[in-house]
């Protein structure tokens, strides 16, 4: 009956996302057309439909449905946030969006233009959202009276355990209800607790009780042999295992499980190179950069053949930096500086105006008379343009960092600056560039790495133009 129930509810997911979607579709097609060419609804109905038009929609409704599988918006949810759920939504409507957007001038369909991809966009997931949003309130109503239930068996009488229950227990709404515990030896349990049995009792606790879902939270490095026996009953059974994982003590690094050629791997990263944030993010960058060395191309050629004509030596001043993972790579710069400027540094030491390993002297002798105006107002940056779109470069992310300052870094967490790619500009350039100190400098790109979204690299690049204009803190 249960079974039934899933597979009537995960149609009816299915059959509203259809219909959303030829709604969608509608509605795009609608605010495209102008008001002379709508039609009346006897037109309508007397409309003649081509096979070709019949096969395009066939084609979109499996598309949709497989993004939708490929986000897993067909898969209980009772464990997730409904913020989390919207979140996918928007990104299988985004991609089913850009498909579309993609297939209109390959088949020469007029009628979708960027207008009626955002038309769609907004309001196939405005209605996908709505729809979710209502089906989830009824459903946990509905729970909150005994129906559509999930019974769930702990394995462990540990704090862990106790704490997941507490979480069921304050979530009645999701459908979940604890029936007991089983743990390796019987004992006295703390008052509430429901001890079924022991682990060797497992076969005879499921025999006796509706059991929907196996929560194990008993350390797998003391019981992997009990734990193994467990999850193989379960299989066999058709039964859901679940299992609080002890991981280790990260303060910053997020978990996720993969599966690599049918291998489960539990990844940490405190980076954020991967998702579609990231894809997100690279697409911005080239987008913007490719913008950005078009429209600065004139003031780049004459920076160049200033440079050119005032001093001896190359216009570009190309230095080895450390990049994404410790990784070398050759930075792009206007020359500021005489050439052979870095063979003088070892002298300059002393001259040093930054604390930590960087080095900076705010009135560098070495600095040519063309060179200190291409810093004022960050000319000299604009070659990087075209590290990131090389990939070696971001515009938004930690300044990339010469040899010989990195070698300098004392502690081992200061290196997690190389975990994302470096940029242009990062929250340390807006807030004051060379003024403010190096402990700062490092908390700010921390900060920035470790609470990375989209909207951040926004934000920076839009302060980062009037920081600029202002010199603010320039060299």
């Amino acid at each position: 009956m249960l079974s039934f129930r899933r597979k009537l509810l995960l149609n009816l997911f299915k059959l509203s996302d259809i219909c959303i979607l030829i709604v969608a579709l509608a509605v795009a097609s609608i605010s495209v057309l102008s008001p002379e060419t709508w039609m009346t609804l006897g037109d309508f109905f007397s409309l003649q439909i081509k096979v070709i038009h019949i096969i395009g929609l066939f084609i979109m409704i499996l598309l949709w449905h497989l993004i939708f599988h490929t986000f897993q918006l067909y898969r209980s949810r009772r464990f997730n946030s409904k913020i989390s759920e919207w979140k996918d939504i928007l990104k299988a409507t985004m991609t089913g969006t850009v498909i579309l957007a993609i297939a209109g001038p390959v088949f020469s369909i007029d009628i979708i233009t960027p207008f009626f991809c955002l038309v769609f966009w907004v309001s196939s997931t405005v209605l996908t959202i709505l729809f979710r949003v209502i089906l989830r309130s009824v459903l946990e109503r509905v729970r909150l009276y005994g129906r559509n239930l999930r019974f769930v068996l702990i394995v462990g009488t540990n704090q862990r355990a106790y704490d997941f229950a507490n979480k069921l227990g304050e979530k009645m709404e999701s459908g979940y209800r604890l029936i007991g515990y089983i743990d390796k030896n019987i004992y006295r349990p703390k008052e509430g607790v429901n001890l079924l049995g022991t682990i060797e009792d497992f076969s005879i606790v499921m025999k006796n009780n509706v059991i929907d879902e196996i929560v194990i939270a008993l350390p797998i490095k003391s019981y992997y042999e009990e734990i193994q026996q467990i999850v193989q009953k379960a299989e066999e059974q058709g039964i859901v295992i679940r299992y609080l994982p002890q991981l280790f003590n990260t303060r910053v690094a997020e978990s996720r499980a993969e599966i690599f050629e049918d291998v489960p791997i539990l990844t940490m990263e405190s980076g954020h190179q991967n998702g579609w944030q990231y894809v997100t993010k690279r697409a911005i960058d080239l987008i913007l950069a490719s913008v950005l060395i078009t429209m600065t191309s004139p003031l780049m050629a004459i920076a160049a053949v200033a440079t050119k004509l005032t001093s001896p030596g190359p216009v570009l001043f190309i230095q080895e930096r450390i990049g994404y993972n410790k990784r070398v790579f050759r930075c792009y710069k206007f020359r500021t500086m005489e050439a052979g400027a870095e063979k003088q540094q070892a002298q300059l030491e002393h001259l040093n105006e930054m604390d930590g390993p960087v080095f900076k002297i705010r009135n560098d002798p070495r600095i040519t008379r063309v060179g200190k105006w291409l810093r004022k107002w960050s000319i000299d940056e604009l070659p990087q343009l075209f590290n990131v779109i090389k990939g070696d470069m971001s515009l938004v992310g930690p300044r990339p960092l010469p040899l010989r300052d990195f070698n300098n870094f004392e502690k081992d967490w200061q290196h997690r600056r190389c975990s994302v790619l470096p940029g242009m500009t990062c929250t340390w350039q807006v807030k004051g560039r060379n003024k403010i100190s190096f402990e700062d400098w490092i908390t700010l790109d921390m900060a920035y790495i470790d609470n990375w979204k989209v909207t951040d690299d926004l934000k920076i690049l839009f302060k980062t133009i009037p920081a600029v204009m202002r010199k603010k803190g320039a060299a």
